[in-house]
């Protein structure tokens, strides 16, 4: 079996998104059911764009955790290292949309995510040093195993092609901000690209201006730094070309802001393994966020090539 070209590491679940706009959970009536999880959305999203692509994951034993299966495979994203955590329920995630930029969640990962409980042990070394493009998150240093198992496949990537830590900060997994930022540090010297918004590099690096975060981040040891800065667009700096610029953002009427980012994530991987430019990659990568900022669902959002490349035209912006 040839290697993936885009293998992601971390959480997954169940999205459960009110079909009622604008309204608090509290009077919602209705739910829709999608695919959820960063890491598992950008693989959904590279899959778009005919990308070989793959996930490291656990789920619960249970038909939610069939469900998952089922859709990954829809979706043609390999799911041989998705394996069942029999103790534990799938999680499920409920958000909240006010449009155009309050999008509450909720996520629902009791008494523990089965995605936390990925262990070093399972891992599979072979498929993980073999990837084009290996993506992580910082979610999966909130808690053991996934921690150790997280930093072991980054020790075992060793900097090889292209290694993605999604700084991913979300401030209801930890216990404050000081300890996401000491396990951070730790992975960030194994990664290439690191890819977040000034919230998490504050988090990561303690810098929120864009340009002083990506020098910063470049002094943890990574090449490719990505700064995602809301409406004034996305800062990218490649140290070793001494590439700089900034992109703005593609104009949309926002549905829902959720997954954005992970179609952001999976087109950045597109481009870079295409061998595009820096400035073409992320123009992109920004075009496929703002269509899935358009849409309701995440995973089922992700837009093709085709459609990406569209609305770059309409927008200016190819």
């Amino acid at each position: 079996m040839p290697a993936d070209e885009v293998l992601t590491m971390g959480r997954i679940g169940v999205d459960l998104y009110p079909q009622q706009i604008g309204v608090s959970l509290r009077a919602v009536r209705t739910f829709a059911k999608f695919l959820g999880g960063s890491p598992t959305n950008v693989a959904v999203a590279a899959a778009r764009y005919g990308r070989r692509s793959a996930v490291i994951t656990r789920t619960g034993d249970d038909p939610f955790g069939a469900f998952v299966h089922d859709a990954l495979r829809g979706f043609g994203v390999d799911d041989r290292y998705v394996t069942p955590v029999p103790a534990l329920p799938t999680p499920v995630t409920f958000c909240e949309i006010f449009p155009p930029d309050d999008f509450p969640l909720y996520f629902y990962r009791y008494p523990k995510a089965p995605d936390l409980e990925i262990r070093a042990d399972d891992l599979d070394p072979a498929a993980i040093a073999a990837a084009d493009v290996f993506w992580v998150t910082g979610t999966g240093l909130c808690a053991e195993p996934s921690r150790t198992a997280t930093l072991a496949a980054l020790r075992t990537r060793d900097r090889a092609g292209i290694t993605v830590f999604d700084l991913d900060y979300r401030p209801m997994f930890w216990s404050s901000r000081d300890e996401a930022r000491h396990w951070v540090r730790q992975a960030l010297p194994y990664a290439t690209v690191a890819v977040g918004n000034r919230d998490e590099c504050e988090t990561a690096v303690g810098e929120r201006d864009p340009h002083r975060a990506a020098a910063a981040l470049h002094d943890a040891g990574v090449d490719l730094a990505v700064v995602k800065q809301g409406p004034r667009g996305v800062l990218a700096s490649r140290r070793s070309t001494g590439e700089l610029l900034e992109v703005p953002p593609v104009e949309v009427a926002v549905v829902n802001g959720l997954g954005a980012g992970d179609a952001f994530g999976g087109a950045l991987c597109h481009g870079l393994l295409s061998g595009w430019d820096l400035a073409t990659t992320v123009r992109f990568a920004n075009a496929a966020g703002a269509i899935v900022a358009s849409r309701l669902s995440c995973a089922d959002a992700m837009p093709t090539e085709d459609e990406v490349r569209d609305l770059m035209q309409v927008a200016g912006h190819a």
